[in-house]
């Protein structure tokens, strides 16, 4: 009889063993999760393209930086202004929790390119984050993969984080060639990039400024294919088109999309703010 005690003690015990061992590798699972989640930063940019005189910028900053006193903490907020802006807002964001972004950069240091910019001319003013390969960029000044990839180089050698966009044409989309053309751009705008200095945003072309939006899961499925393209599955990858306040709480539920690349509703501040204030 008392061997049948010893051997129900044994059994309890050895089950009480198993059980706390369970509930600590889930809860170890739970803390790993989260550990990798946090690595990804959320990145709030507003793209201006061409709009907002130096004036304008001004009287946006001095709005907007009221409207973002309680965001979180560890959310980036960014700003990509026009070329004329950047001096100014340089001077008015020293010291805040705002970012300065470009649209823009090129490959050489300087030289006879009309109309460009270098990434010398942008670290001088302190710009931390610069747009490449928006799909205006594409679309408009016969931008290519392979400037593009000149162009990454170029941010990544003097500092600067570079928001590669890439997306898909409503043509394209209808053709079912959607995850063909992203790999495809992936494959060529990245040869020889530093994937822990880099930010990507999926901007479906259709969904640019034509009201337009995405669904959301569908937009977390096709960045959950970018991150599968990537050798660093920690890059932040930031969901763009149409972006607007009454949307950005579903988008930014999803888990593969680590913030927005925001265009016409980044023009308000209020609006802006509340883009970045989600949930």
């Amino acid at each position: 009889m008392l061997n049948l005690h010893l051997l129900v003690a044994s059994y309890f015990d050895n089950l009480a063993l198993n059980s706390t061992l369970v509930v600590n590798l889930s809860l170890q699972s739970k803390v790993e999760i989260k550990k990798n989640q946090a690595v990804r930063k959320i990145i709030i940019a507003g793209n201006w393209k061409m709009h907002k005189t130096q004036a304008e910028s001004l009287e946006f900053v001095e709005k907007f930086k009221s409207e973002i006193e309680n965001t979180h903490e560890a959310r980036e907020i960014v700003l990509c202004t026009p070329f004329t802006s950047l001096t100014v807002m340089s001077k008015n964001l020293h010291g805040s929790r705002i970012q300065l972004g470009a649209q823009n950069i090129h490959w050489e240091d300087q030289g006879a390119y009309t109309g460009e910019i270098s990434g010398v001319m942008l670290t001088e003013i302190g710009v931390s984050y610069v747009i490449v390969g928006h799909s205006e960029r594409r679309q408009y000044f016969g931008e290519t993969d392979q400037t593009v990839n000149l162009r990454l180089k170029s941010a990544q050698k003097h500092g600067i984080i570079p928001i590669l966009c890439v997306g898909e044409t409503k043509e394209q989309r209808d053709e079912g060639a959607t995850e063909k053309i992203i790999i495809n751009q992936l494959q060529q705008d990245l040869v020889d990039i530093d994937q822990s200095n880099l930010v990507i945003a999926y901007e479906p072309i259709w969904a640019i400024g034509t009201g337009d939006t995405c669904e959301s899961y569908e937009a977390n499925r096709v960045i959950g294919i970018i991150r599968q393209q990537l050798d660093n599955k920690n890059v932040s990858i930031q969901y763009g088109g149409s972006v607007k306040p009454n949307n950005i709480d579903e988008i930014m539920a999803q888990p593969e999309i680590d913030g927005a690349l925001v265009g016409g509703a980044s023009l308000e501040p209020a609006s802006l703010a509340r883009i970045a204030n989600y949930y």
